[in-house]
């Protein structure tokens, strides 16, 4: 974990906190940091900080919790070993003190600077093969970087082992792959621009995966349209081609990441972007049944509470006028680890030892009855929207953003569809 602020011991980092890779990051490109069990950060765009700022009481629920703005910087050790701290914006501490640090570790396991453990790629937990793998020579260049993970490309469905130590995780501290990647890419970015620059505004956010133990977490890039206003030529004709290539011209939403627990296994499964992007219709679909199956059955308690949220959120997005939320990500969250189920005429608090077995549908005469396994339906990544709020903008849109509706819209049908399919 991240250490408190106010107990490290070099003085120099006496309000510092050691940024980490957040590890349920499973798609995007801009780098997602963990400040602490409930608060992840990442770099500073204007125009997603205004989004923030200026969000509409009815979008609330539906975004992360924006908690203010950080100053980074980065430091290398005598071999090389980058890390990421994070101070008070301006020298305003209560930016950070007002932050809940409560599951930071106890001072005696706190992470020095002259500890080599700052490196996090050599964090035990991760294989020496993937440490290998991915160590390059501290000068490489951006483009080099990206040769270093062009397996992620080869490689777009992968399984890791969950290590069990008395429950499912310890909220696994396995690094999923793009994660890796994206932690990287913004290290070396960093570093290259060290001799003009140290220091980065970097956005809090709520960490939406804080509450479930094993978080299965699908990304969903929305639209039918993914380049801003301000785009140039070359990258609108890029975005426009992936949209066509892909399910986001013919139904407006296709895959941008996933993380999903196999219980059968023990397993998690990643899917990145480069998957996502080559799956039809029907692979969509697909892909979405994968999604709400824990490989021994479908979790199909999952289904209305979904079905509710996302038809709640599209009641919403039709009413704000103006808004464009180009490259806007959909996150759909949900616990890998089932919560205990209650029989339908029995005391709750009588079945608080009651094993996993009980769960399984041979339980029988005792009718069990699934408790409400919550589910969490959030917009992410604001920064390409627009609305004619901003003022700047040269380019304001009417109306609703019928890209994104028309999406969530067929996102709500296929999942309909993959729920009455299972009950035939």
């Amino acid at each position: 974990m991240s250490p408190a602020f106010g107990a490290m011991e070099v003085e120099h980092y006496s309000k510092g906190v050691l940024l980490e890779p957040f590890v349920h990051q499973v798609g995007g490109h801009s780098c997602v940091l963990r400040f602490n069990d409930k608060t992840i950060c990442k770099p500073l765009i204007q125009r997603e900080h205004q989004f923030y700022e200026t969000l509409p009481t009815e979008m609330r629920k539906f975004t992360p919790q924006y908690e203010g703005v950080v100053s980074v910087s980065f430091e290398e050790d005598e071999d090389g070993n980058l890390c990421l701290i994070a101070y008070p914006l301006n020298g305003d501490h209560d930016n950070l003190e007002n932050l809940d640090n409560s599951d930071c570790e106890p001072k005696s396991k706190l992470l020095r600077w002259t500890n080599k453990k700052t490196m996090l790629l050599e964090n035990e937990k991760i294989s020496k093969e993937w440490v290998r793998q991915h160590r390059k020579e501290e000068k490489v260049k951006s483009h080099k970087l990206e040769e270093e993970f062009e397996w992620l490309k080869k490689s777009e469905v992968l399984y890791y082992t969950v290590e069990k130590k008395g429950n499912v995780s310890s909220q696994f501290k396995h690094h999923n792959p793009w994660s890796m990647k994206c932690h990287q890419q913004q290290l070396q970015r960093m570093k290259e621009n060290a001799k003009h620059r140290n220091q980065y505004k970097f956005i809090l956010l709520e960490n939406l995966t804080s509450r479930y133990e094993v978080p299965c977490v699908l990304d969903l890039k929305m639209g039918t349209r993914q380049h801003g206003d301000d785009a140039s030529e070359e990258k609108k004709a890029n975005q426009i081609r992936k949209c066509q290539q892909s399910t986001s011209a013919v139904i407006g939403v296709r895959v941008c990441g996933m993380q999903v627990y196999q219980a059968g296994t023990g397993q998690l499964m990643f899917m990145n972007k480069y998957h996502g992007r080559k799956l039809s219709v029907q692979g969509f679909k697909e892909a979405l049944y994968q999604f709400f199956h824990n490989g021994k059955y479908l979790r199909r308690e999952l289904f209305e509470s979904v079905i509710k949220k996302l038809t709640e959120l599209k009641s919403v997005l039709e009413k704000q006028e103006s808004y464009r939320f180009y490259s806007s990500s959909l996150l759909i969250i949900y616990d890998g680890k089932e919560r205990q189920e209650v029989a339908v005429d029995s005391d709750p608090e009588d079945l608080e030892d009651l094993s996993e077995e009980s769960s399984d549908e041979s339980a029988g005469a005792y009718a069990y009855k699934p408790t409400a396994s919550t589910v969490d339906v959030r917009m992410i990544d604001f920064a390409h929207t627009t609305c004619k709020y901003y003022g700047e903008d040269s380019v304001v849109h009417e109306g609703q953003d019928t890209g994104y509706v028309f999406g969530l819209q067929n996102l709500i049908d296929i999942i309909k569809e993959i729920r009455d399919e299972s009950n035939e």
